[in-house]
């Protein structure tokens, strides 16, 4: 935020349209007149940080609240979900300081809101890291319940998972204090991008192996009963379906992001990149919708889950 005034937003330290990334290299005024540069007001990031907020919470009381979810899958979807309330409230916290700042209502040393921005940046940057952790269990988690259905449960058990877990968080908030203090070194970025490439890889080798499974599985199904080829394709359509858009939004919400740190590194000087980068808002904006959708995809399909909500809707109205 110091660096540009009250505009400069969340994770500024990997924007190549801050000062702070000189170090680098970065034109950030190369760009030719035909540049589009999408304006993001602070009044959507708010909104949408508050959508977020109420969704996770929602996931994670209902998780907490019913002892049926106790279970190693849904430990990590609960994870999944603290990991984007993490994004949402530092959303919701920088944008209301960004407004205050603008209003003239908060004044504070420039000291004091750079101390505050680097702690925001870190506490996102976990968020963001652990997001895509917890993404890749989930992935992990379900191949496991398919190809190791009968020994799944010896696998994958509470204490295990509560490891698993800790393991990660901890990791997070280490490995995201080193990258925004140290974002000024190529190296970071490198690591970011082949961290999220990785993940990537690994989600899209899971589920289409999972695809595949699922239709052979149907296959034979539809060769034992010698029902009609059409219900196994529909299934196959169906399942593919399910795994486009699980990575589908995986990659369109990650992947710009991503790409602007790939940019920085590959073509700092470049005004097509230049003009890429006058775009850090809108990715970010993407992230922020990330947390809006994966409880769609990975908490709100649980009947059991919408069942819990229902109940406490319900207890809450008798209360009143």
């Amino acid at each position: 935020m110091p660096t540009q005034g009250p505009q400069k937003r969340l994770l500024g330290s990997l924007n190549s349209t801050s000062t702070a990334t000189s170090h680098l290299g970065l034109a950030t005024n190369q760009t030719g007149p035909w540049c589009l540069q999408v304006t993001i007001p602070d009044g959507l990031f708010l909104s949408l940080g508050l959508v977020s907020l109420v969704e996770n919470v929602l996931v994670v009381i209902a998780i907490t609240k019913n002892r049926n979810l106790h279970s190693p899958m849904y430990c990590f979807i609960c994870c999944l979900a603290l990991s984007d309330l993490m994004v949402s409230i530092s959303i919701v916290l920088e944008t209301t300081i960004i407004l205050l700042l603008e209003a003239g209502a908060l004044m504070t040393r420039a000291a004091l809101v750079q101390q505050l921005d680097n702690v925001i940046d870190v506490l996102i940057c976990g968020s963001m890291v652990s997001s895509l952790c917890f993404l890749g269990v989930i992935a992990i988690d379900r191949y496991i319940s398919i190809f190791y259905a009968l020994r799944y449960h010896s696998i994958v058990t509470l204490p295990r998972a509560r490891r698993a877990i800790v393991g990660i968080w901890v990791a997070s908030i280490f490995f995201s204090t080193l990258f925004i203090t140290y974002y000024t070194h190529t190296a970071v970025l490198i690591c970011l991008v082949t961290f999220f490439l990785a993940m990537l890889a690994l989600m899209a080798i899971l589920y289409v192996h999972m695809l595949t499974r699922a239709c052979q599985h149907a296959q034979g199904i539809a060769q034992l009963h010698k029902t009609q080829g059409s219900t196994r394709q529909g299934f196959c359509r169906k399942g593919a379906t399910t795994f486009t858009i699980l990575l589908g939004t995986f990659f369109l919400c990650w992947g710009p992001f991503f790409l602007h740190l790939s940019l920085i590194v590959l073509c700092p000087q470049h005004p097509t990149c230049s003009c890429i980068f006058k775009n850090f808002n809108l990715f970010l904006i993407l992230i922020i919708f990330s947390s809006i959708v994966d409880p769609l995809i990975y908490a709100f399909r649980s009947q059991e889950l919408r069942m819990t909500l229902r109940e406490k809707t319900e207890t809450s109205e008798l209360e009143l």
